[in-house]
Formats: C-alpha cells, sequence, structure tokens
C-alpha cells in the first residue's frame, strides 16, 4: 500500500516538474533583472487602472529563457468586479497575425511554397488582378447633402501579389479606404463562410495599388489569404494546421479561434475609452465566428500561451526540444523586406522596418523604443503587445483588453530599464 502510494506521488510530482519545466521560472537577478526595479511595472500598470483607462492588465517577462516576472493587476470586468486572474483569456486581435506568418513560414521550410509563389497557386481566383484607380473620393453625408459613393477606374496590376507581399502589407489587397469599401460590396466579409468559400471572393476586388510599390496595412484580408494558402499547402483546415504543427507542440492549450465556454467563463471584458469613461464593449461581429478562422485577427490566448510563442522565436524556433522553425528562419521573420515603405499603422514611422508579419527596429534611436536594434514585435487592436529582444534575451507579453497604445511603450520601458547586467 505505502509502495503504491509513494509510485503514485512520483508519478503526479514528474507530471508537476514537467509542466513547470515548459515555462521556466528564475530570480530576477539570476538572470540578470532588478527585482526592485522590475517593480515599476506593476506602478505603470496601476497608473494606467487608476486613471481609468484600462481595467486590469497581466503582464510577462522572460529573459534568457526564464520567466522573471508573471503578475495579474486590477479586473477583468469592471461591473462584476473580477480580479484579473493570470489564465484570463484574450482576445488577441492582429496578434494572430505573428502566428500566420509563422504557420507560412513552416510550409516554407517544407517546400510546399515560396515567399516569392504568386497567390494564384493556391488560388486560382487571384489570377488577373486589377488596381483600383481612385478619380473621385468618398464624400459622406453633410449639409443635406447625400454621401456619394469613391469614384474609380480599374487598370492591370503589373504583377501578381506574392505570399511575401500578403505578410509584408504591401499586396494592396483591401489595404486602403477605397479598397476596403470596394471589397465590402464586391467581397462581403460572411462570418458564417470557411476560409475555403469566403478567401477566392477576394480575387475579384481590385487592389489599393500595385503590387510592392506601398506599405499600407491589411486588416484582415491578406493574412486571411495567407489562412487559405495554408489549407491549401497543407491539406489542413487552417485551425486544424495550428493546433496539431503550433499550438500543441508549444502546449498553447488556451490559443484557439473558438473559446469553449470554460474559457469563455475566464474572457477579459472589453472595454473603449470615452468622454473619460470605460465603455463595456460586446465581442465584435467580426470576431464572433465558428467557421471563418482569421488570421488576421481571429485568435483567443492567454499571456502565458503567448509568451510560449514569444519564447520559440526568441529561442531560434525551438521550445522544451520541439523545434517549430531553423534558426535561420527566425532572422528571415527578424528581416526587414520592405525598404523603406514601412509606415506604420498610425502615420509615418522612423527607423523601424517591417518583416514578415512583424515590424522590426532598425534604429532604436530614431524610433524611440528602448530595446536592441533587430528586436521585432508587434500588437492587437484591443491594446495587447509583445516584442522579441534576442540580443538582450528578452520576450515582453502584455495583455489587455482596451486600446491605449501608450501603454505598449510604457511597458517597454519599464522592462528595459530593469536590465542590470
Amino acid at each position: 500500500m505505502n509502495t503504491r502510494f509513494t509510485r503514485r506521488c512520483g508519478v503526479l510530482l514528474l507530471a508537476v516538474a514537467l509542466t513547470a519545466a515548459s515555462l521556466p521560472s528564475d530570480k530576477p537577478e539570476a538572470v540578470g533583472l532588478s527585482s526592485e526595479r522590475l517593480q515599476r511595472i506593476n506602478q505603470m500598470i496601476q497608473r494606467y487602472i487608476d486613471a481609468g483607462e484600462i481595467t486590469g492588465a497581466i503582464t510577462m517577462v522572460s529573459r534568457r529563457g526564464k520567466v522573471a516576472h508573471f503578475e495579474s493587476q486590477g479586473q477583468m470586468d469592471l461591473e462584476k468586479t473580477t480580479p484579473m486572474r493570470k489564465d484570463a483569456v484574450f482576445r488577441i486581435a492582429s496578434m494572430s497575425k505573428p502566428i500566420t506568418a509563422v504557420a507560412i513560414l513552416m510550409l516554407m521550410e517544407e517546400g510546399r511554397l515560396r515567399l516569392t509563389d504568386p497567390a494564384s497557386k493556391f488560388i486560382p481566383e487571384f489570377t488577373d488582378t486589377k488596381v483600383a484607380i481612385e478619380t473621385a473620393p468618398y464624400r459622406p453625408a453633410a449639409n443635406g447633402q447625400p454621401a456619394r459613393d469613391a469614384a474609380y477606374y480599374t487598370m492591370p496590376a503589373e504583377r501578381a501579389i506574392t505570399i511575401r507581399d500578403l505578410l509584408t502589407h504591401t499586396s494592396g489587397l483591401e489595404s486602403g479606404t477605397l479598397g476596403n469599401r470596394i471589397g465590402a460590396r464586391m467581397s462581403p466579409r460572411n462570418t458564417s463562410l470557411t476560409l475555403e468559400k469566403y478567401v477566392p471572393t477576394l480575387g475579384q476586388v481590385p487592389l489599393d495599388f500595385q503590387p510592392g510599390s506601398r506599405w499600407s496595412y491589411s486588416l484582415l484580408a491578406g493574412m486571411e489569404t495567407l489562412g487559405r494558402v495554408v489549407e491549401v499547402a497543407s491539406g489542413m483546415t487552417f485551425d486544424q494546421f495550428l493546433k496539431q504543427r503550433l499550438f500543441d507542440p508549444l502546449e498553447m492549450t488556451d490559443t484557439t479561434f473558438v473559446p469553449s465556454d470554460a474559457q469563455l467563463a475566464r474572457a477579459v471584458t472589453l472595454y473603449d475609452g470615452r468622454d473619460g469613461k470605460l465603455v463595456r464593449l460586446d465581442t465584435p461581429g467580426w470576431l464572433s465566428t465558428k467557421t471563418l478562422f482569421s488570421g488576421g485577427g481571429g485568435l483567443w490566448s492567454t499571456a502565458e500561451d503567448y509568451l510560449r510563442f514569444g519564447q520559440m522565436l526568441a529561442n531560434g524556433g525551438v521550445l522544451n526540444g520541439k523545434r517549430i522553425l531553423s534558426p535561420r528562419t527566425v532572422d528571415l521573420l527578424a528581416t526587414n523586406h520592405v525598404g523603406d515603405l514601412y509606415t506604420g499603422t498610425g502615420g509615418r514611422v522612423n527607423g523601424l522596418g517591417f518583416g514578415l508579419g512583424v515590424d522590426v527596429v532598425l534604429d532604436n534611436a530614431a524610433s524611440g523604443r528602448r530595446v536592441s536594434n533587430g528586436t521585432f514585435a508587434w500588437g492587437g487592436a484591443f491594446g495587447m503587445y509583445f516584442w522579441v529582444d534576442r540580443k538582450e534575451a528578452i520576450v515582453g507579453v502584455l495583455m489587455v483588453q482596451e486600446p491605449v497604445n501608450s501603454l505598449r511603450t510604457d511597458f517597454q520601458n519599464a522592462v528595459m530599464q530593469a536590465i542590470i547586467d
């Protein structure tokens, strides 16, 4: 009896050890960070909470492969006064895009696609794409005058849009006001469809510019097209590919397009700041789908899951013995692919380039980012953010559900000032 009990305890302890090993932690000083200075992250987050700009947040920092900071603060739901829990589930919006980029790169490594391949190789409807040339801009209704739609004509695209164009937001596919308006009419995004049914309809939407000539953010269409490319190249639905090939190996157990009831019970409520107050929001319609798996913004995840993803990239494509990408492919992801075209999503940027699904720091002084050159990062519409600084061996993850962009800069600063060696 005692022997059996001892064996059971041993198995239990081994299971706990293996689970803990998936995200090892250490004291900050053991990885060159100051415990005292890391408290400035908490203080900074609390200032945003006290100012009524966010309800709460989860912050995580790893260095040299060890988690040195993992804190939850504030509330998940103001009306219910639910404390923020560390396993809270977030709508990660455009932080889905780097995950889609990694899926494409996995298939590239297997020889199933090339970055230079035209999208039409996988989705024939993208053959013979057109470019819209605007002759009169859209005019909203005003002063008793009805709204006037934009006027435009089309001309043939000078070349096909490629996988690289879609990864780098240089395709022109629904990449501006005109393209989005035309797309809404010609290819309405029906969340009851699948990628197989929806994405081919995007092939008829004229592009906003000649492929490769500009950088302009494609909110959903570009990455959703890549999700369909993954399906065609792999023979699996996009959600199945991500689960079997990426999420399961990395133990990202809470990352999904369709959260379970148990996960929804841990979901943080969305809020938006209006007139100095936080206003409760419902999950937006474009995200409420169980069939249209959006690589542009459809995933839900936790801070711990996303840190696993970031740590895999920081490690050169491997985590806990599970290799997802080669180190050279991570280098490719973190390389500027757009020259001086990158303009950012909120206006002209300095010192930054754009890689494959992420922005890349080329000159930290010019960019105003307190990270090493070569650091890559991306965020999402609801305020979340991550970055990987391979020179300093740091991964930072910020999870919130309110769009407060200054919080990202302040979080990054609070992390980097804590480095003491």
